[in-house]
């Protein structure tokens, strides 16, 4: 099973400077953040579909299906709890089941399913290196640009080092689905513990290896990749502008907002 979700493939979105796909990432969020009209969010949904198509990233939504499913499903659930307006269309106890909640649920659902593909398309044409490098040129500090790829990049060693402690303690006969659900929390600590300290001891190597090549200095650090700017990426800068622009817009007319009768 991969660990990363980058894939390598040789298409227009993966071609593009990392900046341009930092900036498409902001401006997605932006764009989902002003509206609540599920209506409204319609046309990025189409707009991610069509983008996972092209790039032929669907393995990776493959694989998050259910979390897209669940996130939709409990945060609709949720807010028909919290969100009481309008007039109920049914008594189901604690669920205020209105056409307002209902819309307005329904909506968050899709936003936060939203946020979540475009993180998943971002990440399946972006290298970890073109993060850092993207969020460098677009002003972000080098260190905090490092930070972050390093996030991204030893997060999945770390799930991968736990998925092999656990599958060794499976081959020597230690069962980890025996009791109940305290106990089988339990019966985890023997995996964590190896994590935990091969994690402490990863980060002891790798902060040996920064203060060797010199990390800190205030010299400005070179890459040995270059990204130059075509016209690909500033025609792809102004469609994103203008995307970002027609969301704020839809917000200042009110045509984002859900009536709650």
């Amino acid at each position: 099973m991969p660990i990363y979700l980058y894939l390598d493939r040789e298409t227009f979105l993966h071609r593009l400077n990392p900046s341009v796909k930092v900036f498409a990432l902001f401006v997605m969020f932006w764009s989902v953040y002003w509206v609540d009209q599920p209506l409204a969010l319609v046309p990025l949904g189409v707009l991610l579909v069509a983008a996972a198509e092209f790039t032929d990233s669907w393995p990776n939504f493959w694989r998050l299906r259910w979390l897209f499913a669940l996130v939709i499903l409990f945060t609709t659930l949720a807010w028909m709890v919290f969100y009481r307006r309008g007039p109920a269309v049914a008594n189901l106890g604690i669920i205020h089941l209105s056409h307002a909640s209902l819309l307005f649920g329904f909506g968050r659902g899709l936003k936060l399913a939203e946020l979540l593909a475009t993180s998943v398309l971002f990440l399946s044409v972006t290298k970890v290196e073109e993060l850092t490098e993207g969020l460098t040129k677009l002003g972000v500090p080098y260190r905090a640009g490092f930070a972050i790829m390093l996030a991204f990049r030893l997060a999945p060693l770390f799930i991968d080092s736990a998925v092999t402690v656990a599958q060794a303690q499976r081959l020597r006969g230690y069962q980890f689905d025996r009791g109940g659900p305290l106990e089988r929390i339990r019966r985890y600590v023997p995996v964590m513990i190896p994590v935990f300290m091969g994690a402490l001891r990863k980060a002891n190597n790798m902060a040996v290896a920064l203060e060797t090549r010199g990390f800190g200095r205030n010299a400005r650090p070179t890459s040995l990749a270059e990204y130059p700017t075509r016209w690909p990426d500033v025609a792809a800068c102004v469609v994103l502008a203008g995307l970002a622009a027609g969301y704020f817009l839809i917000y200042y007319a009110g045509y984002g907002a859900i009536a709650a009768n």
